[in-house]
């Protein structure tokens, strides 16, 4: 908040019985949506292109995602994408792989999830995701049984 924002909220002459309102930060919300045909495709971009705040709207059916960017937030826009098409829509549930701490974490494995990506879980000592260094992928590869040149400590 710049100087003059918050001398303006100071001495504001404006009515004095309104409410302070809080403004919104951009996001980028991302869905999961069935999307089997172009007909579908313009159905669900229709769906989000008229709400208030919304910048941008990429869709990619192949991996059934919908991805909306603007001053919006998630679960109107959820609410907003299910209502209007009549599909069920649900928050993106996938990171990249990268992201996810190493060794890979057991139980968030789905067959559904597209290529590079893996299921986001909603566990405390999951909710700490950070790409894994360099440093941190040699020891992990210098002793797995998937590199034929990997140290045998026997």
């Amino acid at each position: 908040m710049g100087a003059l924002d918050h001398l303006s909220d100071l001495f504001d002459c404006g009515g004095g019985g309104h409410k302070m309102h809080k403004r919104r930060q951009l996001q980028t919300v991302e869905i999961k949506i069935k999307i089997d045909c172009e007909g579908c495709e313009r159905k669900v971009r229709r769906s989000v292109e008229g709400m208030k705040g919304v910048n941008q709207v990429d869709i990619e059916p192949k991996q059934n995602k919908l991805t909306v960017v603007g001053y919006v937030e998630p679960s109107k826009v959820l609410a907003r994408v299910r209502h209007r098409t009549g599909k069920k829509a649900d928050l993106w549930p996938y990171v990249p792989y990268d992201v996810v701490e190493h060794p890979y974490a057991q139980g968030v494995y789905d067959r559904k999830a597209p290529a590079g990506y893996v299921r986001n879980c909603d566990d405390p000592g999951m909710s700490q995701l950070a790409r894994a260094s360099s440093t941190e992928v040699r020891y992990t590869t210098a002793f797995s049984d998937e590199n034929p040149t990997a140290c045998s400590i026997m």
